[in-house]
């Protein structure tokens, strides 16, 4: 195409007009910088020397804990007795090193944001990283018995197999069970970035303070939240909706509380039913207790006792374009 005079004009006032806005650009980040070193508005950052907590990094552990908790099961090659104990060795002493760092990073993270004390956090982080793989083992027996629990309470599960790579419930307390561990080190920001990431994939919300006992099942799982000092006994079953949460407090009640158990305790066997909410600290559901779908709950339960909400009033009719068709024929 022919490049005419006027042609070339418009391109230079665009050139020119784009120039304009790209100037405009230094004084945009000047606004920026002096909102971080200034604090203007409350604003939050982190612009410091000291490195803060990776969240690829955690998450990174997560998928390296799953390969270890369960093995051969999400990697592609074959593994047999010839090539487990190469693997296993391989494996957590990567996560060693990816784990000691994080943990050494949040200690720090910690103390400086804090102003406390130095607590000589190197040695303190691979300690806490060591402690903790020493743990895996027991890990393992625990999450076979959550997969066996979600086996014999869902007539769906075709096997072990499939619970293990479908359920997003096996997935969600496998994750609470490590960030639990990692919560009772005291290790800071790591236990809730692992939990909330395996909320944003299942939906289920657990935070990693709660106490939960051997035998945990989750069935289909959306929706499920567990609070903080939330204490769940063995073999307990939940459905999709229950929330073990606490009641609504003011901002002055919330500072009062924060260290106080506000969650209620669920005893041995109970179950709880899709939709269920149950609130308070001093609220405990009784042993083998059930809990109705829908209910809402904020006193406590005797061992032995079913809750249902009465049963509701439903009406049947016809639906109205029925009912206008009958009246065309009628015509």
């Amino acid at each position: 195409m022919k490049r005419t005079k006027s042609n070339g004009n418009k391109c230079k006032s665009e050139i020119k007009s784009a120039k304009n806005y790209r100037d405009e650009v230094p004084a945009i980040v000047d606004e920026l910088v002096a909102s971080c070193t200034c604090s203007r508005e409350g604003c939050f950052d982190h612009v410091s020397a000291e490195p803060i907590p990776h969240r690829e990094a955690i998450i990174d552990i997560l998928r390296r804990l799953a390969l270890i908790l369960y093995p051969g099961y999400f990697i592609r090659t074959r593994l047999d007795s010839t090539n487990l104990e190469y693997y296993l060795g391989q494996q957590v002493t990567a996560l060693y090193e990816i784990l000691s760092e994080q943990v050494i990073v949040a200690i720090r993270h910690d103390c400086i944001r804090q102003n406390q004390p130095c607590v000589h956090c190197e040695p303190l982080g691979q300690k806490l990283a060591v402690e903790f793989l020493r743990e895996l083992p027991q890990l393992r027996i625990m999450l076979a018995k959550d997969i066996r629990a979600a086996f014999d309470g869902d007539p769906a599960a075709k096997g072990y197999d499939e619970i293990i790579f479908s359920y997003p419930g096996i997935w969600a307390i496998m994750v609470y069970r490590i960030a639990h561990e990692l919560y009772h080190q005291h290790i800071p920001l790591m236990p809730r970035i692992m939990t909330e990431h395996a909320h944003s994939l299942t939906g289920i919300d657990i935070h990693p303070g709660a106490h939960i006992g051997e035998s945990f099942f989750i069935d289909h799982g959306t929706g499920v939240v567990i609070g903080e000092t939330c204490t769940i006994g063995n073999r307990v079953r939940v459905y999709q909706g229950v929330t073990l949460g606490a009641l609504s407090l003011s901002k002055a009640e919330c500072k009062r509380l924060r260290s106080k158990k506000r969650h209620p305790s669920i005893e041995d066997d109970a179950i709880i039913y899709a939709n269920a909410t149950i609130l308070g600290g001093d609220t405990v559901v009784g042993a083998r207790s059930v809990i109705g779908g829908n209910v809402w709950l904020t006193h406590s339960v005797p061992p032995d006792t079913e809750v249902f909400i009465k049963k509701q009033d439903l009406i049947f009719g016809a639906k109205q374009y029925k009912k206008q068709a009958s009246k065309q024929k009628l015509r």
